[in-house]
């Protein structure tokens, strides 16, 4: 991945998925909210149960409606280590309950996506998971410097 021209952004998936990963933000963001608020009045496992039930009946009537390709085809996945992301979803649904719920919103979500863009990027340079395998830039590792130092002014008093 580069620089995108104006012209190759509103080419194919490029805007298509700026828009998408724009939503996921913001989806996460207000997720992490409702699910802090369950856990208030429940507890930790209890609400992290719950999204992960209420998403799997949402994905079931989701599946159901829209064509109900091969259900178990999942199980053909040639890695099946890749089959655990729902047991790794359950540690994520936990961790983003903790953090919002010990340090808020924002400053929970800062943190989060700093974890996000260096594992990401660590994924990406070491080519791990099938992942295409890129070349160290040191100009990402300022982006970075960037990033921490903007959490630093946020959470600054």
């Amino acid at each position: 991945m580069g620089y995108y021209n104006h012209a190759d952004i509103y080419k194919g998936g490029i805007f298509i998925g700026i828009l998408f990963a724009l939503l996921a933000g913001l989806l996460m963001s207000v997720q992490g909210v409702f699910n802090t608020r369950v856990m208030e009045s429940s507890n930790m496992w209890a609400s992290t149960s719950w999204v992960h039930i209420s998403a799997f009946a949402a994905s079931m009537s989701l599946w159901f409606f829209t064509g109900r390709e091969a259900l178990l085809s999942v199980f053909s996945v040639s890695e099946k280590l890749y089959l655990s992301g729902g047991i790794i979803g359950a540690f994520i649904t936990y961790t983003v309950i903790k953090g919002i719920s010990d340090l808020g919103p924002a400053h929970a979500t800062m943190l989060i996506l700093l974890a996000q863009l260096v594992v990401a990027y660590l994924i990406e340079v070491f080519g791990l998971f099938g992942a295409e395998k890129i070349s160290f830039d040191w100009l990402k590792l300022v982006g970075v410097a960037l990033m921490i130092s903007g959490i630093m002014v946020f959470c600054r008093n």
